[in-house]
């Protein structure tokens, strides 16, 4: 594959998975401010780790790449 098409693909990626996070903030899901996120807020200082959206990120990637890799 030449590094034309990957970069397209890639593009098209990026939109697909954009238009997704849209689609999921319109639903009232939105990624990054789940229930069990973290946000420490200072006086100064702000620290946000959004561990449950990445741990529920990682889950779908999973299950989407196990369902891919069991059809060939």
């Amino acid at each position: 594959m030449n590094v034309g098409r990957l970069l397209i693909f890639a593009g098209f990626g990026l939109i697909a998975l954009g238009a997704l996070v849209l689609l999921l903030n319109k639903i009232n899901l939105p990624l990054g401010r789940l229930p069990g996120d973290i946000v420490y807020r200072g006086r100064n200082t702000t620290f946000y780790f959004p561990w449950v959206t990445c741990l529920l990120l990682s889950v779908l990637g999973t299950l989407v790449l196990w369902l891919l890799n069991r059809r060939q």
